[in-house]
């Protein structure tokens, strides 16, 4: 039997969240743990907004004639939802919170390769955010969240420059936290810790990062090419001045999709993390749990010509776009083919955390599954820009990065804060969401399918059945997000102390004290045992 040495804080002073409570240590503190915590406050906020214009949207589609708002308004309302969601909380949430804060830890080290970068980051997010909110929120924008051309650069009269200015800044912040990941992992390795001993959740951020890194500038140089037009009226993307609006999709899409990647890896990451932990079972097929994290960022940036098979791009791109599109699935059925092996001979608990994993698997399952009818040519055509599109999106986006953004909360909280939280009223959220989420996307299939398009709120009245499940199905759903944050808020005053190791799980970051010290360990852990191994624990040893 290895020992495991559990790191304690030397005083109750000296963790980072009772070491000084100003205001001012918050607002300038390089530590990781601290920068993680205000990076999850700020992303609540928006969660929030995207929230509430989600609740309007469904409240307006209950009537076929669309009589809650006006035709502007809801477009207006769509487009705040798709960009407070997507630009300002699902592209952040697990790299900048989760990411953040346990990274580190998970690797042995003391922080990022670079806190002052780190903070910076956090601090031109929220710089970006508020552009971005100040227009929605200002006369609003009404293009949709992807901004397609000649429509933003010409012909809309909302705050398009104010909000994609807004995104085009909070992409820096992105940036920076890839390098720093990146350089992290790199140099700052505990000393053991191998390649082949990296936790599954550091592989996916890495794969994430390198997305960061590749991707977001493209996205950048695109809105700001886009501004240049609508400010100069200079021929980019508007035929009317010689442009080309193809390009632009071309060059939106080859950022987004990726980016759907940088939304759904880091969920994988912690779905791997919690499946092993509450399975008691070394992960199954590790090798190629982390290869294929890789393989989806890099085949991830083939794949974006799927979104424009209707765009007039040629029948021999689409055809190529279609095979890597059906590429891009394997390596996502290798992890939930190795999750499902993982379980298979486990001593399963069903904590609240393995309850978000086990429903994150039902509802990215399906999501991938009906990918391979848009990725299909024929079937595209007939289901493009239809409510079917958008049941698959949120099946993945939402059903999958979601609940792995909820899973991995519930998974680390008690390391965060060192407190616990109600677990029956965890696991009866964990449920409602599930439900919740089904009974309102699921209908959006058959929508599609029936051909109701998106971004329509006036509908014949044979839909109005399927609508109004679906919208019940968003007041569940918004039942399940709430709970969290009422009982999460609750422990952090309330909630029993937890023990540097809640979940009896392996991992360097379980054997720190919960919260963790400032620095986070004591002394320079090292490992010598294999990841994932709970036949015994990870040695960790004391070094000067």
């Amino acid at each position: 039997m290895t020992e495991t040495v559990v790191f304690e804080a030397r005083d109750a002073e000296v963790n980072y969240l009772n070491a000084d409570y100003g205001v001012r240590s918050w607002l300038f503190t390089k530590d990781h743990k601290r920068i993680g915590l205000l990076y999850l406050a700020s992303i609540t906020v928006f969660f929030g907004l995207g929230g509430l214009a989600a609740l309007m949207i469904r409240l307006d589609l209950l009537t076929p004639a669309g009589d809650l708002v006006g035709d502007d308004t809801y477009n207006k309302l769509f487009t705040m939802h798709g960009v407070v969601m997507i630009f300002l909380f699902l592209i952040p949430s697990i790299p900048a919170v989760i990411g953040n804060f346990v990274l580190p830890l998970m690797i042995g080290a003391r922080d990022l390769a670079f806190p002052r970068l780190n903070l910076a980051s956090w601090y031109i997010f929220n710089i970006g955010a508020l552009f971005a909110a100040w227009a929605l929120l200002a006369g609003g924008i009404d293009t949709g969240w992807t901004f397609y051309t000649p429509y933003s650069t010409m012909s809309s009269n909302s705050n398009v420059l104010s909000g994609a200015f807004g995104a085009f800044v909070t992409g820096f912040a992105s940036i920076l936290t890839g390098v720093n990941f990146i350089a992290t992992i790199h140099r700052m390795r505990a000393p053991g810790l191998t390649w082949g001993r990296l936790p599954l959740f550091v592989w996916a951020m890495y794969a994430t990062s390198i997305i960061f890194i590749l991707g977001t500038p493209v996205i950048a140089i695109t809105l700001l090419l886009m501004m240049v037009e609508r400010a100069f009226h200079i021929g980019l993307f508007d035929p009317a001045l010689g442009g080309d609006p193809i390009l632009f999709q071309h060059l939106f899409w080859f950022y987004s999709h990726p980016a759907v990647y940088i939304m759904i890896l880091p969920s994988m990451g912690v779905i791997s993390e919690i499946i092993t932990c509450f399975s008691r079972n070394r992960i199954f097929g590790y090798s190629f749990i982390a290869a294929s994290s890789i393989a989806i960022a890099l085949i991830g940036f083939l794949v974006w010509g799927h979104h424009m098979f209707v765009s007039g791009q040629s029948a021999n791109a689409s055809l190529i776009f279609s095979l890597l599109s059906f590429f891009v699935a394997i390596p996502s059925g290798i992890k939930v083919f190795n999750w499902t092996a993982t379980l298979y001979r486990g001593s399963v608990s069903l904590q609240a955390p393995m309850v978000y994993a086990l429903g994150f698997i039902g509802l990215f399952t399906i999501g991938g599954l009906t990918g391979l009818f848009l990725s299909t040519l024929a079937t595209d055509v007939h289901l493009h820009d239809t409510y079917f599109v958008v049941a698959h999106f949120h099946y993945i986006m939402v059903g999958g990065a979601l609940m792995g953004y909820l899973g991995a909360i519930h998974f680390w909280w008690p390391k965060m804060t060192g407190r616990l939280y109600n677990e029956t009223l965890a696991r009866i959220a964990a449920i409602i969401v599930f439900l919740g989420f089904n009974l309102t996307f699921f209908p959006q299939f058959v929508l599609g399918f029936l051909g109701m398009p998106r971004r329509y709120h006036v509908y014949p009245d044979e839909f109005q059945v399927l609508n109004v499940f679906s919208t019940a199905g968003a007041s569940i759903l918004g039942i399940g997000y709430l709970l969290p944050v009422l009982y999460l808020l609750w422990s952090m005053r309330y909630g029993p102390k937890s023990e540097a190791n809640h979940w009896g799980a392996v991992g360097l970051e379980w054997q720190t004290s919960s919260p963790p010290p400032t620095e986070n360990f004591d002394h320079t852990p090292v490992v010598t045992s294999e990841p994932y191994d709970y036949s015994e624990p990870v040695e960790v040893k004391r070094v000067a």
